[in-house]
């Protein structure tokens, strides 16, 4: 009989962890949502705020800049010439199924790190902050973060971004250093 017990507080409490460890899973999505909502409402003070093509502060002669622009592409606003139609499948479609895949992979994938499922999570954020605007805001992405870029790889400036690119850019390098140190600890 206290075998049966001891066995059955054993087999409880692994029960308890895993439905610890898969409530644990989801917690860098809150991450997503936090990058999701600062996206968001800070487009939503660009567009209440700043006239469209208006710069509305500078600083550090022309160093950063405040303006409100709309980017009917991707990154860098590649693709903003392409038909509309083919537009809406290249923009919505294809990058919701990959964000699905990633959030999957999220909760699903045993290798990865905290630290890369966050970056992960923060790749989301800032993809889902971007798809939302394409979705429901026909003029574009609301960009509003302008840096100037001295000439660099022939930029005057940076092309201007807004909270869901720049959390896509810093995750992933994030995420790209820690698998390279990752690979880097296994070759030692």
């Amino acid at each position: 009989m206290m075998f049966q017990q001891v066995f059955d507080m054993v087999g409880g409490m692994s029960e308890n962890t895993a439905s610890r460890d898969r409530v644990r899973a989801f917690f860098p999505f809150i991450l997503t949502l936090i990058l999701v909502l600062a996206d968001q409402i800070t487009k939503l003070i660009v567009i209440a705020k700043i006239p469209f093509r208006t710069i509305a502060f500078s600083t550090a002669n022309g160093f950063f800049r405040l303006i409100h622009v709309r980017n009917t592409g991707v990154a860098f606003s590649l693709g903003d010439s392409l038909p509309l139609e083919f537009r809406k499948a290249l923009f919505i479609i294809l990058p919701l199924a990959a964000m699905i895949a990633l959030a999957v992979y999220i909760v699903k994938g045993k290798d990865e790190t905290v630290l890369q499922k966050y970056c992960l999570a923060g790749i989301l954020g800032g993809g889902v902050g971007n798809l939302i605007d394409r979705i429901f805001r026909p003029e574009g992405v609301v960009d509003f973060l302008d840096v100037k870029f001295y000439g660099l790889f022939g930029l005057e400036r940076w092309p201007t971004f807004n909270v869901a690119d720049a959390a896509v850019v810093v995750c992933g390098i994030l995420l790209f250093i820690t698998f390279w140190k990752k690979e880097k600890s296994k070759n030692e």
